[in-house]
Order: structure tokens, then sequence, then C-alpha cells
């Protein structure tokens, strides 16, 4: 029996940024949440019905749906998150829904395109372009693309694909696409790992949870190498022979060829992946399998929360402290706050693992709303790294030579005698800066002229592999003058980056195989893999990363870890300097000593005082958190109080500054918090656009999201002007 027949009245969201909902009429027999196809404005949407009309409009004036979608249903649990979240992060609930229809093309019949595959037999010169094309058929199980797939997916041009097909890298193939079956997957326990007694005991507890199909968050807190992974892997299986959908959700830089292949060894087949780099025609079939049930496991990054899951029995969010869960594009929220929303609401068990959990997760531990299990001890028994500080006070790096100029080094006698001795031992090297390029500071030494992005108010990195000038906001790139624009005199690389670190190793240690990991360099999941690869395989001695190498990786042939850097995240103007630098140090660390032979890791730093630094070398990973909480909650900042970023974007100073100022005068008293600014946003301008930021604190208690709303209400919001809003946010950029 359907809920609704055909003539009746009903309300439809529409996933887009304004609406709450309008009234249609029905042209056939439906049920709440069924997606229906519709228009607004003469344009087509893909909506869904979230309940019975309410416009008391006359039916004359009423529009018609066009027909209903037979492609699943969201279920009433899922449309009160929809409204739940948009209550909380201050999205509209159309802004919410088209986190869920992002994947259009699932209502479409298959277009008709030509597809191309890749010809691994053809010959020709292997340019780093092709090679990315390589990459991104690899990555989709080399499956046939079309020309836009190809160009989305490997960052290249239209130019690179057109060359590639004339000479026969790309060869035509039909145009039929792939069925969705080809992710009809069955898992069942390969037995082929058996839990010791510690993870067996944390399994059975959130067993028994998943068997009664009852909300409870688990934090799953164990340190690097403790085997969080068959613990939740065991509770995945159990979720999903109860008949329960299950979602995995990951970091981008966490979905790892190593993470696939434990996937498969323990399930008997591999998972289906969702992330930033599928074809359209991939996302479109793995779309409309969960919307109907026939894929029952996804392991995806934080969009893969929206899609249209059937009878969804659990979540596992991993390295649940990681701030890539914090979404700051279509709308801003946190996944993994959002899926503890969507449980509670749905009323089935998640779990948050972490080695290092954040704050706010500790605190609702601290109330009883979480359960903590913890897992104490290395599995296999490979002990924990020794960490040790390097005192950069005393420990003054050497210079070196490098075409007869004499360069200031970065790495202290004491790690360079270190990495000396694991090299002698036949044993791998890891440095880490979390910085990329070579300098991140081009400065004329005279006058101090510093080379600014013109878009946007930050200085611009120097990449040497590039030759260029490179601003990490929006990607312009520049040549390095000559001169100093102002006064003529030379211009000078200040910092160190990545780039600079592989410099002084190449001429210290000349007969070690070196690599580099960042964003630059590993342009795709399958270069990042066959680097790994060659970790794995004994390959490269000296591997030098940004935090692409903080998580996920397992090489147990690697003894020593040097941070080349420990102090740069200590100081600025976030709370949550701290915290996030001692997640980041305390992963870092986590990937020295992991096979047979002990771990030892060097923090080279000028404030080996500093508690964080303390902390970590002492292993006192409790108290440092409980410490630094405390001093959280002195200041009531959160999760000890709540603040909400109100950032204002305009392409036109005047027209921003007035509109602030505008908000400003009718800005109301807050009882027990209050509303500060607007200032200047910590980078004023970007892309053209400038930004100015207002600061919402309040109460932990205090509802802030209805009197932010009515605030913003009292003003009109002009054509050239973006506001966001940021509930409890993560970055103050």
């Amino acid at each position: 029996m359907y809920m609704f027949k055909s003539g009746d009245i009903v309300k439809v969201l529409i996933p887009n940024v304004i609406n709450t909902g309008y009234d249609y009429k029905l042209t056939s027999d439906a049920d709440i949440g069924a997606f229906v196809r519709c228009t607004v404005m003469n344009r087509q949407y893909i909506g869904v019905i979230i309940g019975p009309g309410d416009s008391n409009l006359e039916i004359s004036k009423i529009k018609p749906i066009i027909e209903v979608c037979d492609l699943g249903l969201l279920s009433q649990a899922d449309i009160k998150w929809i409204h739940k979240m948009s209550e909380w992060t201050l999205m509209s609930p159309g802004a919410v829904l088209r986190l869920i229809i992002n994947v259009p093309d699932a209502f479409n019949p298959p277009r008709v395109e030509q597809l191309y595959a890749y010809n691994f037999e053809a010959t020709g010169k292997m340019t780093d372009s092709r090679q990315a094309v390589c990459d991104a058929f690899q990555s989709n199980d080399n499956e046939s693309m079309s020309v836009a797939d190809i160009q989305n997916i490997a960052h290249v041009s239209s130019a690179v694909v057109k060359n590639m097909i004339k000479s026969n890298f790309l060869v035509p193939v039909d145009t039929r696409e792939k069925s969705n079956d080809a992710f009809n997957y069955s898992y069942f326990d390969t037995k082929s790992v058996v839990l010791n007694d510690e993870q067996q005991s944390v399994a059975d507890i959130i067993a028994d949870s998943i068997n009664k199909n009852e909300f409870s968050v688990f934090l799953l807190d164990g340190i690097t190498g403790s085997g969080k992974t068959q613990v939740y892997f065991d509770s995945v299986l159990r979720a999903y022979n109860n008949g329960k959908s299950v979602l995995l959700m990951m970091p981008e830089i966490a979905l790892t060829a190593q993470f696939i292949n434990r996937f498969k060894q323990k399930f008997g087949a591999p998972p289906v992946v969702w992330h930033s780099n599928l074809t359209a025609a991939r996302r479109r079939d793995i779309w409309r399998g969960v919307a109907s049930g026939k894929i029952r496991i996804v392991v995806g990054t934080r969009s893969a929360l929206f899609l249209p899951w059937q009878d969804l029995g659990l979540i596992v969010v991993d390295e649940e402290h990681d701030t890539s869960y914090k979404q700051e594009d279509m709308g801003l929220y946190h996944a993994r706050d959002m899926a503890v929303l969507r449980a509670k609401i749905s009323g089935f068990p998640i779990i948050l693992a972490s080695a290092t959990p954040s704050f706010e997760t500790l605190h609702n531990v601290v109330l009883g709303k979480y359960t903590r299990l913890c897992l104490r001890s290395r599995f296999g028994g490979a002990s924990l790294p020794s960490i040790e500080a390097i005192d950069m006070r005393e420990q003054h790096p050497e210079v070196y030579k490098l075409d007869d100029k004499e360069i200031p080094g970065n790495l202290s006698p004491k790690l360079c005698e270190e990495i000396r001795n694991t090299l002698e031992s036949k044993q791998q090297v890891m440095l880490f800066i979390n910085r990329r390029g070579f300098a991140p500071i081009i400065q004329c030494k005279k006058c101090g002229w510093v080379a600014q992005c013109p878009d946007c108010s930050i200085g611009l990195n120097y990449h040497k592999h590039l030759g260029k000038m490179v601003c990490h906001m929006c990607g312009k790139m520049m040549s390095v003058p000559d001169k100093c624009p102002q006064c003529g005199n030379e211009v000078s690389m200040r910092g160190a980056g990545l780039e600079k670190i592989e410099e002084e190793i190449s001429v210290k240690f000349p007969n070690a195989r070196t690599a580099l990991v960042s964003s630059d360099t590993m342009m795709s999941r399958e270069a990042l893999e066959r680097l790994v690869n060659k970790m794995e395989n004994g390959e490269i001695d000296i591997i030098i990363g940004t935090q692409i190498l903080a998580k996920g990786h397992h090489f147990p042939n690697l003894t020593l870890v040097g941070v080349i850097d420990a102090d740069m995240g200590l100081f600025g103007t976030d709370f949550r300097a701290g915290e996030h630098t001692f997640q980041q140090l305390f992963q870092v660390a986590g990937r020295a000593g992991r096979g047979e032979f002990p771990g030892h890791v060097f923090l080279q730093t000028y404030q080996p005082e500093h508690p964080v630094i303390r902390a970590i070398c002492a292993g006192n990973r409790d108290d440092f958190m409980w410490n630094d909480m405390e001093s959280r909650k002195m200041a009531k900042m959160p999760p000890f109080g709540q603040l909400i970023a109100v950032i204002v974007e305009a392409d036109k100073e005047q027209t921003l500054r007035k509109y602030c100022d505008q908000l400003a005068k009718v800005a109301p008293v807050l009882n027990g918090g209050k509303i500060m600014g607007p200032i200047a946003a910590q980078i004023y301008q970007i892309r053209n656009w400038y930004r100015m930021r207002f600061l919402i604190s309040g109460d932990v208690r205090a509802n802030l999201q209805p009197v932010v709303r009515a605030w913003l209400n009292k003003v009109k919001q002009p054509p050239n002007v973006r506001i966001k809003i940021d509930v409890n946010p993560q970055s103050f950029m």
C-alpha cells in the first residue's frame, strides 16, 4: 500500500541551497522518501517526497510531478536526519539533500558517448601526463572511459588525450556502459586473521550492540599497530551477516592498496570503494547499487555518508580525529558528527577508531555518551618506538656545498648520524616535514619585499621541480623574478620545504635511494601505490614526505623517523594547535618499528620543553590530552563551549564592509554568549574575493543556531555577497 495516491498533493524537497520544500501534485502512487522528477522555474530537478503538501495553494496553481523514479527510497529516519543536519549546520534542507543527490546521471538512461581503453602495448615516450592517464585507468580497474572522465580524473588537458588517441595509447571501444552487477560481491570470513584475547574482548562488546541493533557510539582507542582494523573488520562482517548495510569511512589518504588488500584477505572479495576520482559511470553504478540495496558494504571518504543507504546497520569512522572529515566546499559540516547523528536517528551502532582521539570524542566519553574500548599493545608483539627530542639550539645544522655554494643545512648532526647508522644496517628512513615545495618564502634581503599571490593575500612558495613560484591557495604559478621588483637587488629563498630536504640528503648521503611524497609528486593513488611497493621491496632507502605519510602505511623495515620541524604547528591563533600537532607527530612516530626491528623517532625542535614535545617523548598521551582539555575548559572553548563562524565574502571590498557593518548594527545581545567582529579574515583575499568574519561564542548548552539564523535574516544579502556558516570551525583562516 502506497502512502500517497495519484492526485494527492505532496511536499517535495529540491536539492538546491534555498528551499525547504515545494508542493506538487502526484501523477502516480508514491511513498514518502520516493525520488521524483519535477520542475522549478522551468528547470528539471530530482527531488524527494518528504510529506503531505502544506502550502494551501489552489490545486490549479500546483505543478504536477513529471515522474516517480523507480530507484529506492529515503527512509523517514533519513528525512529526519536531513532536517536535523540542517538545523545544526544552518545549511538549508535542500543543500543537505544536494549532498545525497550528487549523481544526477543515476536517474537518467546511460549516455551514449565514445569510450576509450588504455593500450598497455603501446610504445612511445611516457611523460608525467601520460602516466597520470595510465594511473586513472588503473584506479578504475582499467574500465573504459570517456574523454571527459580521463581529463577529470587524470587532471590533464584535452590536448594530452587527443595526442594519446593519435599515438594509439588510447583506443576507441564500444559505447555500452558497465552494469553495476560488477559490484555484486559476496563476502565471507576467510579466517585469515585470528584476533588475540584483547582484540576479541573488544570485538565481543561491539558485537552485542550490533546483534541488538541499538544505537551506541564506541571509541576504538588503540595505539598505532594495535590491530584496530582487524577489530572493526570483525564488526563489519557481523553486521553484514545480519543483513545490514555497512559504511566504512576513511580519510582520502588512508584509502591505500595495503588497506584494500587487507580487506580482500579478510572478506574474500574487494570492497566497493567510493572516492573523488571515480568515473561518472562508476559513480552512477555505485549510487544506483546502494539505492537498490545490491551494494551493502562501501569503503569511502566523507561523501560516502550521503549515499542513499538501504537498511544501514553500522558505520565505522577510521582515523576519526582527522581534519579531512570537515567539509568546507559544498556546505560546511563535520562528517564524523553527522555520521553519529545519522546512527542515533536510525538506531544502529557506530565505531570511531583512532590512536589519537579528538578532544570532542574524549569529552563525550567522559560524559558517558560514548563507550571507550582500548587496545594497548601492538599486534604481533612489535614494540613501540623510542622517541627523543633533538634540541636545535644546541645541535646546529652543518652547511653543505652545492655547485661551489655554501648552503645552510636543516638536518642536525645527531639526525645525520642516526640516518647513517640506519642505512649501514640496511634499514629504511622516513623524514617528515609538512611543507610542500622547496622554500616557503621568496624575499629581498635589502628592502624586505616578499613575493605574494596577486589574487590571494598569502605568500608564494618556490617549487624547484617546477621552477616556479606557486600559490598554495589558488594554484597560480609565476616565474621567480631575476631581481627584486621594488629595489632591483637580488632575491633569496628562505625556509625549507621537502624539496630542500631532498637536496641536502642527496649531498650528504649521495648513495642513498630517495623518494619524495607530497600532493605535488603523488598525482594519483596509483603513483602512491607504486612508491609504497618500492618501499616494501626495499628499493627506497630514505623517503621524505608530508602528511600523506602520516597514516595508513605499514613498512616493516622502516626503523628511523626524523621530524625536521616539529615546532611547525605549535604556535598560531588556532586553539586546537597543540591537539593537532600532537596527533600528527604521534601518527608519524607510529610508522617506525612496526616489524621485527625496534623503531627510533627523533623530533628536531627549538622548544623541547613544550608540553606537546615532552608528552610525545615520554609517551604520556593521555596526560597531555587531559591537561590540554582542562585548559580548553577554563577558556570555554569547544568541546566546553560553542563557536560559530560566519564568513562573509564579496568581490568588492566596499560591498563587503558595508554589508558587514549592517550586520554588526543589528547583532543581538546573547545570553551566555557574544558576537565578535567583523574583522578581516586571517587570509583576507582568496581568488580575488575579499573576506571578513564574525565569531559567535556561547555556553555549551546555548542554542546558538536559531539566534544566528534570525540575525542573518534581518539584513538582505546582496547578490554579489556569499555567506558561509561554520559550526564549531576546525580552521580559522
